[in-house]
């Protein structure tokens, strides 16, 4: 991140130039959406209760339905349900670990833009107090110039009294 070279002014906030980079547009990854989605959806305790209800009807189907209706016999050890089990979680791992990375991605560019916001406000809050200070010292600068009535007054009664010494000393 490269600065500008020239001297940087007092009288405005610094940190104006640069806006934060959106993309107004939605993201067009169709794949990258539906690993969302899918992981999402894996992620609930629906899913997790379906999952288990799926294999329980599975498993005593398998078991207690006569033999010639078992498509999944108890005898080999329900190879199919381990072979469909073992494809839902090797596309699964993947996908999931996909919208982890799309969460990161959009985790760090927000993280960018908090970063420039802070830059901002850091930015205006040091112009603002230079602001005050600079109202500060001219009012400062303004009081001290102000005649107020008492020191009015008190610069008329030891005029008045300088008069009547010296009168006193002329008429004597």
């Amino acid at each position: 991140m490269a600065r500008a070279s020239r001297q940087p002014s007092l009288d405005a906030p610094r940190g104006r130039s640069g806006m934060l980079s959106r993309n107004p547009q939605p993201s067009r990854d169709r794949f990258g959406r539906f690993s969302e989605a899918f992981a999402r959806g894996m992620g609930t305790s629906g899913f997790l209760i379906g999952m288990t209800v799926f294999v329980a009807v599975w498993l005593m189907w398998n078991t207690f339905a006569p033999v010639e209706l078992q498509f999944d016999p108890r005898a080999t050890n329900f190879t199919l349900l381990t072979l469909i089990l073992s494809l839902q979680a090797s596309y699964a791992a993947p996908l999931i670990l996909l919208a982890q990375n799309r969460q990161d991605d959009r985790d760090r560019v927000q993280i960018e833009q908090d970063r420039q916001r802070a830059e901002r406000n850091l930015a205006d809050t040091e112009y603002l107090a230079r602001e005050i200070v600079a109202l500060r010292m001219a009012v400062a600068d303004f009081h001290a110039d102000v005649v107020t009535k008492d020191v009015l007054r008190t610069e008329l009664r030891a005029t008045l009294e300088k008069i009547e010494d010296h009168a006193d000393g002329d008429g004597r």
